[in-house]
C-alpha cells in the first residue's frame, strides 16, 4: 500500500510565525503520515497537528522545552511501508554528516532531521538517505520557506519533492 508523507521541521510557532501557512495545513490534513523533526516551540502547535493529522511521528528540538520534551522523544524510529525511518532534530555540522549519521544509524533507510533550516537530500555511501525539509516559517539564509512530501511503498521511498513557500506575509509567486 502506498503511504503519502509530509515532512516538516523547525516550525517555530509562534516565535517565527503566528501560524503555519494555509497550504501546509492542507498538506497536514491530506498526508497519511506527518513527520516533524523538532523545534515546535509551543505545545499548542503539537496539539493542533495531532488533531488535524491522521498519524504523527515527531521529536523535540533544541528550542523545545517543558511539555514538548515530556511528550516527544529525542529520536523516533518508525517503519512505514517497509522503509525504516529515524527522526531526529540535530545531526551536527554538515561537514562529516554522511559518515557520522551512517555510523550512528546503521539500521535505517532514511534519517529525517532539522535544525539548520536548510533543505538537504543526500544518500551516504552506506545507502542512508538524509532528508531535511528546511523550515516552512523561517527561511534564514534560504530564498524560500520549504517542506517535503514523499511516498513510501514496498520498502522504497519515492516522489521526494521539496515544496517552496513564499516568505510569510507575501503572496505566492506566479507559476510556483
Amino acid at each position: 500500500m502506498t503511504t503519502s508523507l509530509l515532512i516538516i521541521a523547525d516550525t517555530h510557532v509562534p516565535k517565527r510565525a503566528r501560524d503555519l501557512p494555509a497550504e501546509l495545513w492542507s498538506e497536514i490534513e491530506e498526508a497519511a503520515v506527518v513527520i516533524h523533526a523538532g523545534d515546535w516551540v509551543d505545545v499548542r502547535l503539537l496539539d493542533e497537528i495531532e488533531a488535524r493529522s491522521r498519524r504523527l511521528v515527531a521529536v523535540f528540538g533544541n528550542n523545545d522545552h517543558g511539555a514538548l520534551r515530556e511528550r516527544l522523544p529525542e529520536v523516533a524510529p518508525v517503519e512505514i511501508e517497509g522503509v525504516r525511518f529515524g527522526v531526529v532534530h540535530e545531526t551536527g555540522a554538515s561537514k562529516g554528516r554522511d559518515e557520522r549519521c551512517s555510523a550512528l544509524y546503521p539500521d535505517l533507510d532514511v534519517l529525517v532531521f532539522g535544525h539548520s533550516h536548510i533543505p538537504w537530500d543526500t544518500t551516504t555511501t552506506t545507502g542512508l538517505r538524509l532528508l531535511n525539509p528546511g523550515s516552512p516559517t523561517d527561511r534564514r539564509r534560504q530564498p524560500w520557506c520549504t517542506y517535503l512530501t514523499a511516498t513510501a511503498d514496498a520498502g522504497r521511498l519515492s516522489d521526494v519533492t521539496l515544496h517552496r513557500l513564499p516568505p510569510l506575509g507575501t503572496a505566492r509567486p506566479q507559476g510556483s
